[in-house]
């Protein structure tokens, strides 16, 4: 699974698992995977809760800066959030 527009970062859950988050951008919808350990498949993440998200807009933001992704699609990003997440105040 190796896509131009990926993004990756690793998170402990609330139970205290290590997971693994993937994202892909497929045209204008972003799409979740996850995976506890590195050679497990990696599994589509239906609702992804709102700190994968957050952690999505934080590495675009970093990608701006480096030309790989456009101010367009940050607003994009804070706008389906808002929509995701009405309380999260982004």
């Amino acid at each position: 699974m190796a896509a131009k527009a990926e993004i990756s970062w690793k998170r402990v859950t609330e139970d205290g698992a290590k997971l693994q988050v993937y994202v892909q951008r497929v045209k204008r919808e972003w799409k979740f995977f996850h995976r506890a350990k590195r050679f497990d498949n990696w599994m589509p993440v239906a609702e992804p809760p709102l700190e994968d998200w957050l952690e999505l807009l934080d590495a675009v933001q970093r990608l701006i800066t480096r030309r790989r992704y456009m101010p367009d699609d940050e607003e994009f990003l804070r706008r389906q959030i808002r929509e995701r997440f009405p309380d999260a105040g982004v």
